[in-house]
């Protein structure tokens, strides 16, 4: 039985393939290194297939924006400033990756994959919860007078806001409108280094910046007919099933293993999409 050109059997390990980058999304923020090859293995080009991505994708977005509200009440200014940088970047973003020769995506893109495993090894997200626990724990250490300062400056809002902090941030909305595997660790080093407030905070405001970037492209490519339908309902119907069951699973893997595998992921597919595409 077919739907829309495509057979039940390939819209159904595409939705499989949604719930698999929606559950690593939500566990280390990696869901298009699932995604993206995802859409490869079903035979879709590699622009049209990060384009479709982009816009599948949407699911993990949508509610890991709704578990931020608590967050991110009384930073209304910020956030408003940074989900207009995340829009304009995902817009240039999606530009760059729509007007540029489709060669020039398939050269960046193992780069861009091992780039984002790097990104993940580091773990920015674990570095700043652990520096929030700390000064919680010992409020007058070192670390906790760091918190208090930090406390401090997402009292005082936009103003403490460093300028090189709009740029990073401005970076990561164009890498995710161009590509934008592992765009929200990126995005989450960037907010800790500008120390504008702690882990819970930023976390969710890195969640704003992408949301922003990934709509606005998304939108460009709807409107540049450049989606291939069948493949991003299914995707974002999986993601949204991924993101939802992720959170009691996770609780029973170490988070050691489960970045572990995402890095391993990275490099391998990096390897692989480097050899074809450059030998």
């Amino acid at each position: 039985m077919m739907i829309a050109g495509v057979s039940i059997v390939t819209l159904l390990l595409v939705v499989v393939a949604g719930i698999g980058a929606g559950f690593i999304g939500y566990a280390v923020g990696a869901s298009s290194l699932i995604s993206y090859p995802a859409l490869l293995a079903f035979g879709i080009p590699p622009v049209l297939s990060n384009t479709t991505n982009t816009v599948g994708v949407l699911g993990t977005g949508i509610g890991g924006l709704l578990s931020a509200r608590k967050e991110l009440t009384g930073q209304g200014k910020r956030v408003a400033v940074y989900a207009c940088i995340g829009l304009i970047g995902g817009i240039i973003g999606g530009l760059l990756l729509l007007e540029l020769p489709a060669k020039v995506f398939e050269f960046a893109v193992p780069p861009l994959i091992l780039f984002s495993a790097l990104i993940i090894a580091l773990n920015p997200r674990k570095k700043a919860a652990a520096r929030d626990a700390v000064a919680q724990a010992l409020p007058q250490s070192h670390q906790g007078m760091r918190a208090a300062q930090i406390a401090d400056k997402s009292a005082a809002g936009m103003r403490s806001d460093p300028w090189w902090l709009w740029v990073g941030v401005s970076f990561v909305g164009i890498y995710s409108g161009y590509f934008g595997a592992a765009a929200g660790t990126l995005a989450l080093a960037i907010l800790d280094l500008g120390k504008i407030g702690p882990f819970h905070q930023i976390n969710a405001l890195k969640t704003v910046v992408g949301f922003g970037a990934n709509i606005s492209a998304a939108i460009m490519f709807i409107i540049r007919g450049s989606v291939y339908w069948p493949f991003a309902i299914a995707m974002c119907l999986g993601c949204i099933i991924g993101s939802s069951i992720a959170p009691p699973v996770t609780r029973h893997i170490p988070e050691n293993i489960m970045r572990a595998a995402a890095v391993l992921t990275g490099i391998i597919l990096a390897v692989k999409l480097g050899w074809s595409t450059y030998l």
